[in-house]
């Protein structure tokens, strides 16, 4: 009898010990490349419980897909296609089959070489084309393809350096905590502000339109803080993080932090722009310094202060991404051809090096 309840109480043990490695999950996730060398399109990629990566491998064979989106019930990854055929690029549809895309409808942008593509709660679609200057409108429809182009909007301007004779809208956002969006373009040097008119299925201009940032940063990113008062845009092209508030209805630039070391003055351009889930740290990548800069936010005046570089093992640290439980960055190193992984102190924001696998031409993560 003691046998049979020794017996028992192991088996229960045991079987205790492999559900709680089932919960253990990996986390899966895309990445999007440039196709111009050894890449063939759009890739899935492992995390998994210690940082670790690895390769799953090629899920679609697709032109320039250089930045991702996905529909809130993950059926459905939308990817740019950044090209310039006859003044447009396209944005494509492809169905999640599990380790699988499958192609589902193909749109045209509304401008050349889009670069970057958002997708919000009621599957309405923004890109922003960097040569058109100008950010396109689509819906998701029934079929979980892409509708046809339904609208565009043009900047115009310029600014004062050799890459800002013309608008270059680099991203476009929704708001999280109002009906707008905010259009972050390189060339004119400005933040352009919208809404959506459902009814027309146009995008509209708000009353402010625009806010201009310091003259020569060229803005390409930006990101929301969870308090939804406070947004970091990222300035490409000298290398800054500025702040802006919004005061009485309309937008302010607040203040500007350098990306890089004191003394450094080697070329460098800054490319990517995230913020911790509970408001604490700001991360941003240097492409030359091939850094991830630390910064700690203070939770009065939303001021950043520096905690240091991390290093990012590749050059031309691209896009990056939190894992979505904020405990690991992982990186896309352009022209180093790989994915980084770094485990996050959430106490002190610092990062510490866990993994690096390859990765050809990789642009875009997307967890």
């Amino acid at each position: 009898m003691k046998k049979i309840i020794l017996f028992s109480i192991l088996t229960i043990i045991m079987s205790c010990k492999e559900l709680d490695v089932k919960d253990e999950k990996s986390l899966e996730f895309y990445v999007g490349t440039y196709t111009n060398g050894a890449s063939e399109g759009i890739y899935k990629y492992q995390l998994d419980t210690n940082g670790i990566l690895s390769k799953k491998g090629l899920v679609a064979k697709t032109n320039n897909p250089s930045f991702l989106a996905k529909t809130k019930d993950n059926k459905t990854l939308l990817a740019v296609d950044e090209t310039d055929e006859n003044g447009t690029g396209f944005v494509k549809s492809f169905k999640i089959d599990n380790d699988t895309l499958l192609f589902r409808s193909k749109s045209k942008s509304g401008g050349a070489h889009p670069c970057f593509i958002t997708i919000n709660e009621k599957n309405q679609v923004l890109v922003a084309n960097y040569t058109g200057g100008n950010v396109g409108f689509l819906e998701i429809d029934n079929q979980n393809g892409l509708t046809n182009l339904l609208s565009v909007q043009q900047h115009t301007g310029k600014g004062t350096t050799d890459r800002q004779k013309e608008p270059h809208a680099h991203s476009t956002w929704f708001h999280p905590a109002k009906q707008e969006i905010i259009s972050v373009d390189l060339g004119t040097n400005e933040l352009w502000f919208s809404t959506i008119n459902n009814e027309k299925n146009e995008l509209e201009f708000t009353n402010q339109k625009t806010l201009k940032m310091d003259i020569g940063a060229g803005p390409r990113h930006l990101t929301f803080h969870p308090n939804h008062k406070w947004i970091y845009i990222l300035n490409e092209l000298n290398n800054t993080v500025s702040l802006v508030e919004e005061v009485n209805n309309s937008y302010v630039l607040k203040t500007t932090i350098s990306m890089l070391p004191k003394g450094f003055d080697k070329y460098s351009f800054s490319a990517d722009i995230h913020i911790s889930n509970d408001g604490l740290f700001l991360y941003a990548s240097n492409r030359g310094h091939n850094s991830i800069v630390i910064y700690k936010v203070d939770s009065k005046s939303g001021n950043l202060s520096l905690v240091g570089f991390e290093n990012t093992r590749g050059q031309n640290p691209r896009n990056f991404s939190l894992s979505p439980d904020n405990k690991f960055v992982v990186v896309a190193n352009q022209d180093g051809n790989n994915l980084v992984s770094f485990k996050r102190n959430q106490k002190t924001g610092k990062l510490t090096f866990m993994s690096e696998v390859s990765a050809p031409n990789p642009i875009c993560i997307l967890f």
